[in-house]
């Protein structure tokens, strides 16, 4: 098993950048390894990913995910054995460092090539620029899910914060 770790620093809130990570569906949008994305429930995505002529099909659960803050996953695939967490951050009320963190055990010679530590860094760094640059193109999410996963098992979602009503008063 080995460790990859990266940090990048996204010119919007933290919000926008937590937000549109939670769009798993848009990811192939923008990461060139993912081709795509398909959620199956709040907690379980089927991803397939490739370079070159290589795919690779597999699903992968939510663990913990914490709004504005954390994604942790597992892969469900015994070829090639993932987890990882993105953590968001606010630098300052526009910035956000997001971090990832993935530990990869792979399995048979396909996957011991297509996971060495420097390929997948380089991976990992690579896509996190393309998250950069198309959530500071947009400038704002295409979307958010709001909810959280502990332990594996969805939490009911935030409920949305009361809108202020004035009171009408009939004029006399």
């Amino acid at each position: 098993m080995h460790t990859v770790e990266e940090t990048i620093e996204i010119a919007v809130p933290v919000r926008t950048a937590y937000n549109q990570w939670t769009q798993f569906k848009s990811f192939p949008r923008f990461m060139s390894v993912v081709k795509s994305v398909e959620q199956i429930r709040p907690n379980l995505t089927r991803w397939v990913i490739g370079f070159g002529p290589m795919r690779h099909e597999f699903e992968a659960e939510i663990v913990e995910q914490r709004p504005d803050s954390l994604v942790a996953w597992r892969s469900l695939d015994r070829c090639s054995h993932h987890r990882g967490e993105v953590s968001f951050r606010a630098t300052a009320s526009d910035r956000t460092a997001v971090f990832v963190r993935m530990h990869v055990t792979p399995h048979g010679v396909t996957g011991r090539l297509t996971h060495a530590p420097g390929f997948t860094r380089r991976v990992v760094r690579a896509e996190l620029g393309h998250f950069k640059e198309f959530i500071e193109g947009l400038g704002q999410e295409g979307g958010a899910w709001r909810g959280s996963v502990r332990n594996g098992h969805v939490q009911p979602l935030e409920p949305e914060p009361p809108r202020s009503r004035v009171p009408h008063w009939p004029v006399g």
